[in-house]
């Protein structure tokens, strides 16, 4: 046998010993418990959309609806291997689209069950479906570009940031880790000959609803992260602010493709209807000088705009249409008190800048958000299992970090958003001052390591979409 194929038999087995290991994250049901959910049934009918979770908890801290995420988390990347025939890549996706069902069948598509996405990666269009993707791909009419982008380098991106090539990423998102475990070792083990695992991501979000204690400071803790003991008892996420408050994620079917006029040619009836794209990084976060070098309005500042006032120990701070800059405001903040926020400079490209009735007829007010986000707070270090721990310079030593994933429209309405971070807008604007020194927001306390793109298909093409046009 060669070499390279007991390697990879090594591998693969090495990666299925990770999927059903829990290792810290099994703390996260002792810790937490299972929050209350609105009851759901296996076999209910399902969304069009693969990226969208029914019977999510709504709740209200300091006056603002919050949307409770799902505990657990796992993302699951990998490469196709199959050969570049038509019969095999349709026999494929049977396979695949034949185990997904039967995960269906065990899980509803809720927190309390599985959420289940499947996304593909540009080097699964090029290399095994270039015909039918020069053909079906879904264009970004505003910036006449292709919908889905390469995912590329921004000013304030370390050179040591690795752009992933994944053909594929299976998210999966949970209330009980044993469906998170049951469902990912389902799909990979079940076609590990066709599915070859490249990394295991793994983390967690939430807790602390209800008065009781948030996961971000009590996991931190048992991992022994450095500031752990200044994370907010109630967190969230591990920085210490609300992240899912429901007026900063965009509504229902706002970042499908084909829902907002002029933003893609997916409606009415594109392949790719129901889909969206999504971007995935990881990032370190140094939570030791968050909490050490930066006081309690430091951070509040830092994470939304200044002059934010808000008692001492707030989570959740309004972020609703009433709260939005636009690039003027921003320069002026920038002049007035040499810097700006986090939220602030991204508002002018993640927010609708007009009421605007989508294709759907929903009406969205000026001010509305563009992007869901659902990333996770997580320990890996970059990842919990990688197939290249050298060059993915991995440990077996916690450290405190995010899984970051934005469902948005196109993959240049992200680019746009992460660039506004860095302080280079659409139309033209630069803004002082340069994207890496402390002032600008979270920058000068995450450090990102990997990123890529993908397409989330519409749950009906989710299994090789466009094999079945060879």
């Amino acid at each position: 046998m060669p070499a390279n194929a007991t390697r990879r038999g090594f591998l693969q087995q090495s990666a299925g010993v990770a999927l059903g290991a829990a290792g810290l994250y099994e703390l996260v049901d002792i810790l937490a418990g299972s929050p209350a959910r609105a009851a759901a049934t296996v076999g209910a009918a399902t969304l069009p959309e693969q990226h969208l979770l029914r019977n999510v908890r709504v709740l209200t801290d300091n006056g603002v609806e919050i949307d409770t995420p799902p505990l657990h988390h796992q993302l699951v990347t990998a490469k196709l291997r199959v050969a570049r025939t038509k019969a095999a890549l349709r026999k494929g996706q049977r396979e695949l689209e034949q185990v997904l069902r039967e995960v269906d069948s065990r899980f509803p598509a809720t927190p309390a069950g599985l959420g289940l996405t499947v996304a593909w990666g540009l080097p699964f269009f090029r290399r095994f479906v270039p015909g039918p993707w020069r053909r079906y791909a879904p264009r970004d009419l505003r910036a006449n570009t292709p919908a889905l982008l390469d995912a590329i380098r921004f000013p304030s991106d370390p050179r040591s940031l690795i752009l992933d090539r994944n053909d594929l990423v299976v998210q999966l998102r949970s209330d009980r880790l044993d469906h998170v475990t049951a469902g990912s070792k389902l799909i990979f083990g079940r076609l590990g000959e066709l599915l070859e695992v490249t990394s295991i991501r793994k983390g967690f979000v939430g807790g602390g609803y209800d008065g009781s204690r948030g996961l971000p400071k009590q996991m931190a803790l048992k991992a022994g992260i450095p500031a752990a003991s200044r994370i907010p008892d109630s967190a969230q996420l591990f920085l210490g602010f609300t992240s899912s408050q429901r007026s900063a994620l965009g509504p229902g079917v706002i970042a499908n493709l084909e829902t907002l006029p002029g933003f893609t040619d997916q409606w009415p009836d594109g392949y790719f209807r129901n889909g969206t794209t999504m971007h995935l990084s990881h990032l370190y976060l140094d939570l030791e000088r968050w909490y050490d070098e930066f006081t309690f309005d430091d951070r509040v500042w830092a994470t939304f705009r200044p002059r934010v006032d808000v008692p001492a120990g707030t989570q959740t701070v309004p972020q609703g249409p009433r709260e939005i800059v636009n690039v003027e405001e921003v320069l002026d903040e920038i002049a007035e008190q040499g810097f700006t926020g986090h939220s602030a400079a991204m508002q002018p490209e993640t927010r609708l800048t007009a009421d605007t009735v989508d294709n759907y007829g929903n009406r969205y007010p000026s001010g509305t958000a563009l992007i869901q986000r659902p990333d996770f707070d997580t320990l890996d270090n970059p990842f919990a299992w990688t197939a290249r721990p050298a060059k993915d310079k991995w440990s077996a030593k916690p450290r405190a970090g995010v899984h970051f994933l934005a469902y948005s429209p196109t993959s240049d309405t992200f680019h746009r958003t992460r660039l506004a971070m860095d302080g280079r807008y659409a139309d033209g604007t630069i803004v002082p001052p340069d994207p890496n020194v402390p002032n600008r927001g979270f920058n000068s306390v995450m450090e990102t390591t990997h990123r890529q793109n993908f397409l989330v298909p519409p749950r009906r093409h989710r299994s090789f979409p466009l094999v079945e046009l060879l």
